[in-house]
């Protein structure tokens, strides 16, 4: 099959880019003929909260990548779409995640309809409302979404808001599957040398950028408990902060929470990942709201267990009391989920179950999925 997935890949840096790497990476295993039509300008500057769009990474060997679509540039959908319609693909995957795409992608597809009528159009949604709601977001979902032939969503809550905007189009629940783009796994003591951490400490890693929705307060929250106090724990956080960072540093200074909390407030680089993951007792990812999470996958990948919150997907992804714990988002339910976790040493028997889940997510049942949706339609 012929395919083209347009959306972010090299040199922008992130998830997204490296879902849609590792996705296409698949297909060409597999024996498709893709390449990936990534962006020239992905975000104005003006409208990017992190420091840098771009990653010092060398661009993956496989898939092809091209730089031709410009978020803000209509003659730049023309031209890709004039790329796309000579290429005459099979399929077009997109990966949909925020209503700001939805102008440039919907506009794209439509242009490419026009002149491949046959050509079937896939999106994969990380979410179809996002976190953080304004006027006008729903109409801009709405133009993107009724120019699709059918989806794939990667959490049940995601389906049920795609049913607000379209009922008529085949969609397929699938899982974000395994991030095993990182690394291998090194022993606990190799990565916590590299920490300056020692065996003896409880060591919690939250790993993302950092906006509200995230919920690292609430992790910090959890922390001042009485009872973890007592224990010899380490947070780590690592990852960019997308809003302001007072709020959390407060938290912590007047909470004498400094000697126990590791901040690495910056992006945090690809060979960074398996040290950070390995070296880390669990995986906690507090969240206020939630679709699904990359990070999930990653734990999977380094065999970690995870503490998540009860919201948006989570709880289908990790099997509470087996792989980790899900728990209600407020501190007291974060904090009892800690101190169980350690006092009951569960670590071995979470990672155990953990091994055993991972399997669930291999890239090839997506890629499955997708041939089984195109399909349909």
């Amino acid at each position: 099959m012929k395919i083209t997935i347009i959306g972010t890949a090299h040199p922008f840096r992130g998830g997204l880019a490296s879902y849609n790497e590792r996705l296409g990476r698949q297909f060409v295993d597999e024996g498709d003929d893709l390449e990936i039509i990534t962006f020239t300008l992905q975000y104005p500057k003006l409208f990017f909260p992190g420091k840098t769009q771009y990653t010092d990474s060398p661009a993956p060997d496989k898939p092809r990548i091209r730089r031709l679509l410009s978020s803000v540039n209509p003659f730049s959908w023309i031209k890709t779409a004039r790329e796309v319609v000579r290429g005459k693909p099979d399929l077009v995957i997109f990966k949909y995640w925020h209503p700001s795409m939805s102008p440039c992608f919907g506009s794209v597809i439509r242009l490419i309809k026009r002149e491949l009528p046959d050509t079937k159009v896939i999106t994969i949604f990380d979410n179809v409302i996002p976190h953080e709601r304004k006027p006008g977001y729903g109409l801009l979902t709405s133009y993107f979404t009724k120019s699709i032939d059918a989806a794939v969503v990667m959490s049940h809550s995601v389906g049920t808001d795609l049913e607000g905007f379209r009922k008529d189009i085949p969609v397929a629940f699938n899982p974000h599957p395994l991030f095993d783009n990182y690394g291998e796994r090194i022993s606990k003591e190799s990565a916590r040398s590299g920490l300056a951490l020692s065996m003896e400490q409880n060591v919690f890693l939250f790993f993302g950028f950092i906006r509200a929705y995230k919920g690292l307060d609430l992790l910090l929250w959890a922390a001042c408990d009485e009872r973890l106090r007592e224990k010899n724990i380490v947070l780590i956080v690592a990852g960019e902060f997308y809003e302001d960072d007072a709020p959390y540093k407060k938290i912590i200074k007047e909470n004498n929470l400094g000697d126990r909390v590791i901040l690495m407030d910056r992006f945090i680089g690809e060979e960074e990942i398996a040290p950070l993951f390995c070296g880390a007792d669990m995986i906690v990812q507090p969240y206020r709201s939630a679709t699904q999470s990359g990070v999930t996958q990653i734990a999977y990948h380094f065999g970690r267990p995870m503490l998540v919150t009860d919201v948006g997907g989570l709880a289908e992804i990790v099997p509470h009391g087996k792989c980790g714990y899900v728990v209600a988002p407020e501190p007291e339910a974060i904090a009892d989920a800690l101190v169980d976790f350690i006092d009951n040493d569960r670590e071995s028997r979470f990672a155990e179950c953990v091994d055993k889940e991972r399997g669930k997510y291999g890239w090839d049942r997506l890629t499955a999925t997708i041939r089984e949706l195109a399909a349909k339609i």
